[in-house]
C-alpha cells in the first residue's frame, strides 16, 4: 500500500514538473518572439534606410575617367554604403524597356545623362545629413544635380521611430505578463508541498536547506524549458526562411544567438526567482495560514 502510494506521489510529481516545464516553455517562446521582433526591427530599420537612394546626375561634359574618379571618391566617403554607376547608354536602355519605345529615335540624341545611385549608411539617412551631403556634392564641378526624396526619407524615419517605440512598450508589457504567468505556475506547483515545507521547518531545518532542492529543480526546469523554447524558435525561423529566403537580409545568426541567450537567461532566472519567492512565502506562514490557503 505504501509502495503504491509512493509510486502515485512520484507520478504526480513528475506530471507536475512536466506541466510546469511546458507552461514555462510557452512563456519563453512568447518572450523569444518579442526579442526576435525587437532585434529584427532594428535590422529592418537599417535595411530600409540603406536602400533609400540619392541620385547624383553627372555633368554632360565629363568623360569616363572622370566618372570613375568620382565613383572612387564617393565610395571612400564615410557616409557611403554603396555606389552604382549608370551610364547614358544604360539609362537609355532602361527607359526604352520601361516606355516601350526609344526616345533617341525621334529626338535624334540620347536625352539622358550619366548618373550614380548613392545609398547611404543608416546613420546618415536623415534630413540634416542629406542636406549637408547634397550641398557638398553640388559644389563638385563634375556633378550637375543631386536628387532625393526628402518626404519619403522623413516618412520612413518617422514610422520606424514609432515602430521601435511600440515594440519596446510591447516587450516591456509581455515581459511582465511572462513573469506573472510563470510565477503563478511555479506557485501552484509548490502549493501542493506547503505542508512538507512547514514540517521541515518544525523539525529545525534551515530555510536555505529547505529551499535548496526546490531551487535546483527550478534551475533544471528552466534549462529544459529554455532548450524546448529554442528548438521551437529555431524550427519557426527555419520554416520562415525556407518560405521566404529574403528574410535572411534582416535575420542573421547574430539575432538568433542573442534570442537564444535571452531565452536561456530569462528561463533560468525567472524559474529560480519565482521558486525562491514562493518557497519563502510558505516559510513565513504559520500552520493556520497554511490551512486557509
Amino acid at each position: 500500500m505504501k509502495r503504491r502510494r509512493r509510486k502515485a506521489t512520484r507520478h504526480h510529481s513528475h506530471m507536475q514538473w512536466l506541466t510546469l516545464t511546458i507552461s514555462t516553455t510557452m512563456v519563453l517562446v512568447l518572450l523569444g518572439l518579442v526579442a526576435m521582433t525587437v532585434l529584427t526591427a532594428r535590422n529592418l530599420s537599417r535595411y530600409m534606410r540603406e536602400n533609400l537612394t540619392v541620385t547624383v546626375m553627372l555633368a554632360d561634359s565629363i568623360d569616363d575617367a572622370q566618372s570613375k574618379a568620382l565613383r572612387r571618391d564617393l565610395s571612400s566617403k564615410p557616409y557611403t554604403h554603396h555606389v552604382t554607376y549608370i551610364s547614358k547608354e544604360q539609362a537609355l536602355r532602361e527607359q526604352t524597356a520601361a516606355m516601350g519605345s526609344d526616345p533617341s529615335e525621334f529626338l535624334g540624341i540620347n536625352p539622358f545623362v550619366a548618373s550614380m545611385e548613392l545609398q547611404l549608411r543608416a546613420d546618415y539617412a536623415n534630413r540634416d545629413s542629406l542636406r549637408w551631403i547634397a550641398r557638398s556634392l553640388r559644389k563638385d564641378t563634375r556633378v550637375a544635380e543631386v536628387a532625393y526624396q526628402e518626404d519619403l526619407m522623413n516618412s520612413v524615419n518617422r514610422n520606424l521611430n514609432r515602430l521601435s517605440l511600440c515594440l519596446l512598450v510591447l516587450a516591456a508589457l509581455l515581459t511582465f505578463v511572462s513573469f506573472s504567468l510563470t510565477n503563478n505556475s511555479v506557485r501552484l506547483g509548490i502549493h501542493s508541498r506547503r505542508f512538507m515545507i512547514h514540517t521541515m521547518k518544525l523539525v529545525g531545518a534551515r530555510w536555505g536547506f529547505i529551499r535548496r532542492p526546490f531551487l535546483v529543480r527550478a534551475f533544471w526546469m528552466g534549462v529544459a524549458a529554455s532548450l524546448l523554447a529554442c528548438a521551437v524558435m529555431g524550427a519557426m525561423a527555419y520554416a520562415i526562411c525556407r518560405y521566404e529566403p529574403a528574410v535572411l537580409t534582416i535575420v542573421s545568426w547574430r539575432e538568433l544567438a542573442i534570442t537564444a541567450a535571452v531565452i536561456f537567461t530569462f528561463g533560468i532566472i525567472i524559474t529560480t526567482l519565482c521558486t525562491r519567492i514562493s518557497v519563502n512565502r510558505y516559510l513565513r506562514m504559520t500552520a493556520g495560514q497554511l490551512y486557509n490557503q
